[in-house]
């Protein structure tokens, strides 16, 4: 998994829209990261630090590429700026869904 700083992450997930676009898909996650990359101790050992500020962990994947940032508590209106201008001008060929009515529906209006 590579991690980027949050530009070059909006710029490799807008290669990764194009390379999906025809004919697969890929997954965006977040999560809440508080910093530690170990996992949590066994009970006879000392807890690990409750952090200050809470950070947001973004991974992409797509088919055996993975990249991911870390986005800071001040730098959350840049990136969530960032990525709607992504998901506004790459997400253009969503189906739409038809809504199809059950005969029970139709017989009582």
């Amino acid at each position: 998994m590579v991690l980027l700083d949050n530009s070059n992450f909006i710029l490799r997930l807008e290669k990764i829209a194009n390379e999906a676009k025809d004919n697969s898909s890929f997954t965006i996650t977040f999560k809440r990261y508080d910093g530690h990359d170990r996992p949590v101790p066994r009970a006879e050992k000392k807890p690990l630090p409750k952090p200050e500020t809470y950070m947001c962990l973004m991974r992409a994947q797509f088919k055996s590429k993975k990249i991911s940032t870390v986005v800071r508590q001040g730098d959350v209106p840049t990136m969530m700026a960032m990525y709607s201008q992504f998901m506004k001008s790459k997400m253009d060929g969503l189906k739409r869904v038809k809504k199809v009515k059950s005969k029970a529906k139709a017989a009582k209006a």
